[in-house]
């Protein structure tokens, strides 16, 4: 496995330009939250004479969206990782999106690492996969993201025939099974704002390829 990448002060610097906290500079750069910590503690501000990290602390949520904030009525993402509250509660994905945003799994597959995102929506072709078969168990060691091709290879179909049937006759697929999500969530919504692809007057469904 290859040594996480070292973060020069240029780049911690430019994804402060573009990001509103810590978390959100860390998903920036593509690396865990742990990681980007070490090197923004390094390096100082001329200015303020503060590390970079202390001056990009936004404990308060300014300038982030509500849906990317962690709800006061939400227990500490520790406690279910560590069993101590039931993630039975909990919708998978929201817990999956917070394991990520708060660095305890990387946006990448385990596997080989891939992480190229779709320009159309933001988003990375990774599934979660529980090691041990039991969807109760958030336990890193039990949690990992994997690409398409990792998952095919290790766990198994990720389409099913009548799937495979419409893709592989080119025809247009809407809805054809629970194995195809064709949802553009908040989070992506965002992500695409960000980048100047989006405004709130937009039809969200423009942004769903179905081909």
């Amino acid at each position: 496995m290859p040594l996480p990448k070292p973060l020069s002060k240029a780049m911690i610097v430019a994804a402060h330009a573009k990001t509103q906290s810590n978390l959100a500079a860390a998903r920036y750069l593509h690396v865990s939250y742990q990681h980007y910590r070490k090197f923004a503690k390094i390096y100082t501000d001329e200015a303020t004479g503060k590390s970079l990290f202390e001056l990009h602390k936004n404990q308060c949520g300014k300038g982030i969206p509500k849906f990317l904030k962690q709800s006061k009525k939400e227990p500490a993402l520790l406690d279910i990782i560590e069993g101590r509250v039931a993630s039975s509660h909990f919708q998978p994905a929201k817990l999956k999106y917070r394991m990520i945003e708060q660095g305890y799994l990387s946006e990448e597959c385990a596997q080989c690492k891939f992480k190229e995102r779709r320009v159309l929506d933001y988003k990375i072709p990774l599934l979660l996969h529980f090691k041990d078969g039991n969807n109760s168990n958030w336990s890193l060691e039990n949690v990992e993201l994997l690409c398409y091709n990792h998952y095919f290879l290790l766990v198994g179909d990720i389409f099913n025939e009548k799937d495979l049937k419409y893709i592989e006759s080119h025809q247009e697929q809407y809805g054809i099974s629970d194995a195809v999500s064709w949802e553009v969530d908040d989070y992506h919504l965002q992500r695409l704002k960000e980048l100047g692809l989006h405004n709130d007057e937009d039809d969200v469904n423009q942004y769903i390829s179905r081909i």
